[in-house]
């Protein structure tokens, strides 16, 4: 029987990375942060502020989906980071072996903007926020995942998503 992965996906600044440590923690798996998973002209051009096309993302999404796979090969639950913004890319993902169930961290651009400006250390410069909502795809109804308000403190949030959604 396959094994599941939370795919914690949304917009940068969203709080993907926070929510997925508390599930990861909470549900005792193994915790993946998508953005390791870049090949380093994928990080030279966000860092320069140019957006990704879907052919840049693709190699990406192989390796992710590839090491949930690895992990339902050998009988673990994974969480997972990712942004997952559009279906094509959510479909990519669902390839694994294991069960893939999305949990879209969904907000306001002025609430994940100001989150976002206010984080450092990260390659994802502000300024490319604008086309990842423009890009965003929310979760549809025949999507196997869950949609959470990121105005809720992480805590709340990973209440509501292990209430909501059988891990």
């Amino acid at each position: 029987m396959a094994t599941t992965c939370l795919v914690v996906m949304g917009v940068a600044g969203s709080g993907k990375s926070t929510v997925a440590r508390l599930l990861a923690d909470r549900l005792g798996r193994p915790m993946a942060e998508a953005d390791e998973f870049h090949p380093e002209a994928n990080i030279a051009k966000m860092s320069a502020g140019i957006p990704l096309t879907d052919a840049d993302r693709e190699p990406w999404l192989v390796a992710l989906r590839d090491w949930i796979s690895d992990y339902d090969a050998a009988g673990q639950g994974t969480v997972v980071t990712c942004s997952a913004l559009k279906r094509s890319y959510r479909d990519l993902l669902r390839g694994a072996t294991a069960r893939v169930r999305f949990v879209h961290l969904s907000g306001t651009r002025e609430v994940i903007g100001e989150r976002l400006a206010s984080r450092s250390g990260h390659f994802m410069p502000p300024s490319l926020l604008d086309s990842q909502f423009a890009d965003l795809e929310p979760l549809g109804d025949d999507e196997d995942g869950i949609t959470v308000d990121v105005a809720a403190a992480p805590e709340q949030i990973a209440d509501r998503v292990c209430a909501g959604i059988e891990p």
